[in-house]
């Protein structure tokens, strides 16, 4: 998506080293970056984390945000908080697959029902394992946050079985599980970075996306396609990451109360996303969206759920299913 279509926003301050400071000592900056727009909840979030970093640092840390993509695509942040250039960036499990393999469990389709099972493996000791399968990379996730529930949308036709997606072109992450599942659908999966999606939308490389409502609306998806379909396919989480050995450098206090002010933080956004879902969809059905409410998504499960699983449990076994599944 093109960034002249949003407004690439400072956020408020964060920084580093210990809790607490002098009078007369200058505040250590971080610069956050993420893709969404500066309307989406990862933003609103991000400001929030920030605000409460200063003041439980009595000021000495300070976090400047950036939406947008303001500071690069999703890969490219990633790539600059392991090299040390970024301090802190957000974006969707999908492109950290590639450095921690496991993570690709998170995006499998058909895996989550509710969002209160999503929440008590990503906040429980199987979060926590996932995350710490990162640290090889230089980088510390501090928390997960979410994208949301995914649903489909392309400019084409209605979507209300698996059948009518043969064919489409349709934009996904790099994720494995993701282009798999589209591929065993029929359709033509294209993975491109959140920041070249409107782009690739307007000008009809691609027929659609998947994604949800309130970021559909948010990225103003409505403007370049007809139909949506709530799909439901599969949950997005996002980690928030930071560099590590910046974080490692910094007194034990201060890094516990990083790790805590983004786990509230993930409260916060998650139930921003999930009070704003029904309205999204609202307005996105006022301004022009056709939307199919109630897909056979049972027809969508059969196709992709069981085999996209199975290709996850040959590589790297079946306990980690298996123990999220419990946790339900």
């Amino acid at each position: 998506m093109m960034i002249t279509r949003r407004t690439a926003l400072a956020g408020t301050g964060v920084a580093l080293f210990a809790i607490g400071r002098p009078a007369s000592a200058q505040a250590t900056r971080l610069r956050f970056g993420h893709p969404h727009p500066d309307v989406d909840s990862w933003h609103k979030a991000a400001l929030v984390f920030a605000e409460r970093v200063k003041a439980k640092s009595q000021g000495a840390l300070e976090v400047q945000v950036f939406a947008n993509g303001a500071l690069g695509s999703d890969p490219a942040m990633i790539s600059s908080v392991r090299g040390g250039t970024l301090d802190i960036c957000l974006t969707g499990n999908p492109f950290f697959t590639g450095l921690a393999q496991k993570l690709n469990v998170l995006d499998l389709p058909f895996l989550f029902d509710t969002r209160k099972h999503v929440a008590a493996v990503l906040d429980g000791p199987i979060g926590d394992g996932l995350r710490r399968e990162l640290e090889g990379s230089n980088l510390k996730a501090l928390a997960t946050w979410e994208v949301g529930w995914r649903n489909l949308t392309n400019s084409r036709r209605p979507v209300q079985t698996a059948a009518d997606i043969r064919g489409l072109k349709i934009r996904t992450t790099p994720n494995p599980a993701h282009i798999r599942a589209f591929q065993l659908l029929g359709a033509v999966p294209t993975p491109m970075a959140f920041t070249e999606l409107f782009s690739a939308l307007e000008t009809g490389a691609v027929d659609g996306q998947e994604n949800p409502v309130t970021l559909i609306l948010n990225a103003k998806f409505n403007e370049v396609q007809k139909h949506i379909s709530l799909t439901r396919h599969a949950f997005t989480s996002g980690p928030l990451v930071m560099n590590k050995t910046k974080f490692e450098a910094m007194a034990p206090a201060t890094r516990a109360m990083l790790v805590e002010t983004a786990a509230e933080c993930a409260v916060i956004q998650r139930e921003m996303n999930e009070g704003s879902e029904a309205t999204s969809l609202a307005e996105l059905k006022k301004e022009g969206m056709q939307a199919v409410e109630a897909p056979d998504r049972a027809s969508f499960s059969a196709v992709v759920a069981a085999e996209v699983r199975k290709e996850f449990v040959t590589k790297f076994g079946s306990e980690l299913i298996d123990a999220i599944v419990k946790v339900a």
